[in-house]
């Protein structure tokens, strides 16, 4: 029996509470595909934070602890300078809020790159103060090694290949990867690399989707599509996308929501009634006993 943490309404607190349920585990996901075939798709978000991760918990698989928290929490103009602290911090956040997902934690950028053993410790520090199962950096071949290192010292490492938004800079933008046979060919090359390198799952970005469709019939590990195809063995967004908290929606993205209109209206209702004097009325506030 896990443990997550409910938050108590009468004192805002979060208390432990035992869940009648165990956690997925990377191998579990690993099971899911069988045979190169994925029967039932894997479900990710992304969670920052432990509230956020109570809810979504319940319906996915796999909890993503992404560097996009720089754009969606902190209103950074990329993910480039978000920090290892932040992501700590949010993945430990978002692994006490959680009791059934895989929780993974995005490497941020300059973490890993300058060698596999820089990387293992920035992912031994990721693993250990957050508790998550496992770790998600960017690159293919040139990651190959890093990833074999890192998964040959027992951390899993889910990849992530296509457009990738560390490389913004270096790949001119966030349009879509593969529509020259050269960038079909690597895109190709670096899925092949994380699989044989040892990763667990590989997320597919914003490629067309033929790649995507050739990709997860040829590796023998789950993909994870975001603007890449429903053929993938799962898909994954950012949440508040797909919640509608933005006005933007990129192009891969379906709104399920208008949670951003309906805060809007919420603190507009509020807003009228403090400068009304109609709130707090007698129900919201202590008298003295009678």
């Amino acid at each position: 029996m896990s443990t997550t943490f409910q938050l108590d309404t009468a004192t805002s607190r979060a208390n432990p509470t035992p869940q009648p349920m165990k956690r997925l585990t990377v191998p579990a996901i690993q099971r899911r595909k069988v045979e190169g075939v994925t029967a039932d798709p894997l479900v990710m978000l992304t969670a920052y934070t432990a509230r956020q991760a109570q809810l979504l918990d319940p319906h996915c698989d796999l909890l993503l602890v992404g560097d996009s928290l720089g754009q969606v929490i902190y209103g950074l103009p990329s993910t480039l300078p978000v920090t290892l602290d932040m992501m700590v911090a949010h993945g430990a956040a978002v692994v006490r809020g959680s009791y059934h997902s895989v929780v993974i934690v995005d490497m941020p950028f300059g973490s890993y790159e300058a060698s596999p053993q820089a990387a293992f410790t920035s992912a031994s520090r990721i693993m250990a103060e957050t508790g998550a199962a496992g770790v998600k950096l960017e690159g293919g071949v040139a990651m190959a090694e890093t990833i074999a290192f890192l998964t040959q010292r027992g951390i899993p490492v889910m990849a992530h290949i296509g457009l990738t938004p560390q490389a913004v800079n270096a790949l001119g933008g966030y349009a879509a990867r593969g529509r020259s046979e050269a960038e079909e060919a690597k895109i190709i090359a670096d899925g092949k690399a994380v699989a044989q390198a040892g990763a667990f799952a590989v997320v597919i970005e914003g490629v067309v989707e033929p790649i995507a469709v050739a990709l997860t019939q040829a590796l023998s590990i789950p993909t994870i599509g975001i603007g890449a195809s429903a053929q993938c063995d799962g898909q994954v967004l950012v949440t508040e996308d797909m919640l509608g908290m933005f006005e933007r929606t990129p192009r891969f993205v379906k709104r399920y929501g208008d949670i951003a209109g309906m805060i809007s209206a919420t603190a507009a209702a509020y807003a009228g009634e403090v400068r009304d004097r109609s709130f707090p009325s007698a129900e919201q506030t202590y008298q003295p006993k009678a």
